[in-house]
């Protein structure tokens, strides 16, 4: 199992750290707007975190006889998508502390001032939110901050993932087993 969720999981935290480089060479000089960034940010989590399915797949049919219970299943998916968190982790705290992306905050804090600002709220709802950030902007400051609130970037879309993947993959060795044989092709 070690073996596939290393590879597997490496597979994806390159694909999430490939996709923060892109942005560090395209966002930095203004070539790429937030929201952009955004879209390729959440498109290379779902595109990385789909090696979870794969890798659930290839244990349960190189590792486990074709056959994998929906906890195992989950504990496979759940560790590949550590292996990727904890990459796509140390990849951003690199270029946030690091690669040039030390100013990101103060960006995304603009940026979202500017969403306020065009979202139509009235103008006490816009200070409220505008304060909030300000303290978020000053939190993120902390590493411990930063760490925390990147996981809870991409950890969750690796739950809901591995949670899917059990369901479609689990398959037992009895009769009337109910799994995603169809998905076996």
């Amino acid at each position: 199992m070690k073996k596939i969720v290393l590879n597997y999981g490496l597979l994806a935290g390159s694909v999430l750290g490939g996709a923060i480089l892109i942005s560090m060479l395209f966002g930095s000089d203004g070539k790429m707007d937030m929201k952009t960034g955004e879209w390729i940010g959440y498109i290379s989590m779902i595109v990385a975190l789909s090696s979870i399915f794969f890798g659930v797949r290839a244990y349960r049919d190189k590792e486990s006889g074709g056959v994998i219970s929906f906890g195992k299943a989950f504990q496979v998916g759940i560790l590949i998508s550590l292996v990727a968190s904890v990459i796509y982790v140390a990849v951003w705290m690199l270029y946030v502390n690091f690669g040039g992306g030390g100013d990101f905050m103060e960006q995304y804090y603009q940026y979202s001032v500017e969403q306020l600002k065009q979202s139509g709220k009235s103008a006490a709802d816009i200070e409220r939110e505008i304060l909030q950030m300000e303290q978020f902007k000053e939190m993120y400051k902390s590493p411990l901050v930063q760490i925390g609130i990147t996981f809870l970037e991409i950890f969750p879309v690796g739950l809901i993932i591995s949670l899917l993947s059990a369901v479609l993959l689990k398959k037992g060795s009895g009769k009337g087993t109910q799994g995603a044989q169809v998905l076996d092709a």
